[in-house]
């Protein structure tokens, strides 16, 4: 969809739809107000008629409102004035914009960046709308045969700002919530392909198409040969069971000065996971699928730091495989070198994610990194502790994860502190090798944590665990883009924005 920034009178505002806002008990929001006293109170008058009293979801669409230009005025619910926060902003939003794409309005004015809203700061508001108005538009069509078209789909949304003073700001907020977005939608629509679609080649063919389209951006891909030199004995273990090549994609973005040291982020890009000889149960396998959505991030995050032209370098490294058995795939009980030297002895093969990644992460020493985050979905362990509101955070450095717990507070993408203590390293000894793969029963996201923590000892790092964020299962099924708001706040924040 196209977006601009709009100024001047609203109430001459020509477009095909103007959309406004009441709160509850049927008080007008200031742009509401506006037409209102334009329209000699005929907002007022329909309101008093009982069809809308401002309650959150509500929706009432009028047609020739005296006084001003536009064809149609949309009026959105918002619940109480003093409860509106991002969730309640974000579903009136959502709302509008599903209702004016299955209608006839092509374009439309958006007339609600003047409300306050408790948990989006004013400067982001355009931002978080742009993001939203995409989220809400979303469709994954590119597995179907035939796709149902809208005659007059919504093509066209301008965000009106009631002071031009603030026209710089929004236009740079317009911006960069294209970009976000446009990230956002590259890592769902990567974590939706099926698995025989998207493979690690695949992946690695995808981080080389977008390095083709940037200048900023090189991509190196390492092939099972060159990661065999290297000594990247666990990853490589993981990827025997499938006739699919593991890949090791880099991909380098040098947007800030030269001598500047890098942010890596290390993506679980396991392409379809149905556990190796410690098989899953059938039962939602399809959506194994959705376990590289750590290196759809990556991907995703890498986009829109490009879209925006970010100064700051980050370097995007995802380890890519499958996980499946055969008669060559790792054995409960083997014992495997990695790149570090340590060994691991891999009591369950399902255990796979903190195997491709611990070699990943001693391959981020090279880069000399300012810091290193990871991101995967990594244990089902978190969905248990945490569900799939937060996705879980742990660090070996707390300023680090303070950082990315504001990240993500600031946009709506947030993640939870788990603890990261010495005393659940225990749990991974082993009487054969450097340390087991697995922890036992107990605090399984923590244990994972401080497996992958064993190989970040030489920089501050921090582990994003978003297996219960990173898809939504059911009638919705269907990857959520998450955690590239998160990272993509987190680096801005990283460059002064």
């Amino acid at each position: 969809m196209e977006y601009s920034i709009k100024t001047g009178d609203l109430t001459k505002q020509r477009t095909a739809c103007l959309i406004l806002g009441v709160f509850a008990k049927r008080q007008l929001s200031p742009s509401a107000l506006l037409v209102d006293k334009a329209s000699k109170g005929h907002l007022k008058e329909i309101l008093k008629r009982g069809d809308m009293n401002g309650e959150s979801g509500q929706q009432l669409m009028l047609y020739d409102v005296p006084g001003i230009q536009a064809e149609r005025v949309l009026l959105l619910g918002l619940g109480k004035a003093s409860e509106l926060n991002r969730k309640r902003y974000m579903k009136a939003l959502t709302a509008s914009i599903k209702s004016l794409n299955d209608g006839h309005a092509i374009e439309a004015v958006w007339g609600l960046c003047d409300v306050a809203v408790s948990n989006i700061p004013e400067a982001g508001i355009v931002r978080e709308t742009i993001v939203q108005s995409e989220e809400s538009l979303y469709q994954f069509a590119e597995t179907k045969s035939t796709v149902k078209k809208r005659q007059r789909p919504l093509k066209r949304l301008a965000v009106w700002l009631a002071d031009r003073r603030q026209l710089k700001t929004a236009q740079k907020g317009l911006q960069q919530g294209k970009a976000i977005a446009k990230g956002i939608k590259l890592t769902k629509d990567l974590g939706n392909l099926p698995g025989n679609y998207c493979t690690p080649t695949y992946l690695a063919d995808q981080a080389k198409k977008l390095g083709r389209s940037h200048a900023k951006l090189k991509v190196q891909v390492l092939e099972e040969k060159q990661m065999e030199k290297l000594g990247m004995g666990a990853l490589l273990s993981v990827s025997r069971g499938s006739r699919q090549p593991a890949k090791l994609i880099i991909m380098n973005y040098q947007g800030g000065k030269a001598d500047a040291k890098p942010v890596v982020l290390v993506g679980k890009g396991l392409t379809f996971d149905a556990g190796g000889i410690s098989l899953k149960p059938a039962a939602a396998m399809d959506e194994m699928k959705y376990d590289m959505c750590g290196g759809a991030s990556v991907f995703g995050t890498m986009m829109a730091c490009l879209e925006m032209d970010l100064p700051i370098n980050l370097i995007g490294v995802v380890p890519s495989s499958e996980n499946l058995p055969d008669g060559d795939a790792n054995k409960p009980g083997d014992v495997v070198t990695s790149m570090s030297g340590q060994t691991i002895e891999v009591l369950n093969t399902d255990a796979e994610g903190r195997l491709i990644l611990c070699d990943a992460l001693t391959y981020s020493e090279r880069f000399n990194p300012a810091t290193v985050i990871d991101i995967a979905t990594l244990t089902g362990a978190c969905i248990v502790a945490l569900g799939n509101q937060a996705s879980g955070l742990m660090a070996n450095n707390e300023a680090l994860a303070e950082e990315l717990l504001d990240a993500g507070s600031s946009c709506g993408d947030r993640a939870w502190q788990l603890p990261l203590w010495d005393e659940y390293q225990e749990q991974l000894d082993s009487n054969f090798a450097d340390m087991a793969n697995i922890g036992g029963k107990g605090a399984g996201t923590i244990t994972a944590a401080c497996f992958l923590s064993r190989y970040t000892k030489k920089f501050k790092w921090a582990h994003l665990d978003i297996a219960g964020t990173a898809w939504r299962s059911g009638a919705a099924k269907g990857a959520t883009g998450r955690p590239v708001p998160l990272l993509t706040r987190f680096l801005m924040g990283r460059c002064g924005l």
